[in-house]
């Protein structure tokens, strides 16, 4: 999943055609919370399920400019360069495929997201072993030659 901020009320095809043009074969879904005039939460995508499972979370979060994108048959890593490109996005908050809380605040006029947690703490420094294991894991995913 992405989580970030936006600002202007065509995020949502925005991002779609990002994404779109991003990894053909990537499934996705995504959510924008307006934060102003009808206040909707605007919603694309290619797969009906992950677009739901956006709207839900972006649902959850209810913060004003906010957006969810959650995706199958990719990494974020292949699709954050687009969504940072596109001209309205502020903010990327995530991009991970770990449980997150997202931490919002609100003022009684409004929520905005002030930050996330990310997966969990980490339990040592890697050694010698470990680090061949990173490794040897990148250039099996594709990712280091």
């Amino acid at each position: 999943m992405i989580i970030g901020q936006s600002h202007f009320m065509k995020t949502a095809e925005d991002l779609y055609e990002a994404l779109v043009n991003s990894v053909p074969q990537m499934k996705f879904g995504l959510a924008f919370c307006e934060a102003s005039m009808e206040r909707m939460i605007r919603s694309e995508g290619n797969d009906e399920e992950l677009q739901r499972l956006a709207e839900k979370n972006a649902h959850k979060i209810g913060a004003g400019h906010s957006f969810v994108i959650m995706i199958k048959d990719a990494y974020p890593i292949n699709i954050l360069n687009a969504v940072k490109n596109v001209r309205e996005v502020c903010t990327i908050f995530c991009a991970t495929a770990n449980d997150v809380d997202v931490l919002v605040a609100g003022n009684g006029r409004g929520r905005g997201v002030i930050g996330v947690i990310d997966g969990e703490p980490p339990l040592g420094i890697e050694n010698g072993e470990q680090r061949k294991k990173r490794r040897e894991f990148l250039r099996m995913i594709g990712y280091k030659k």
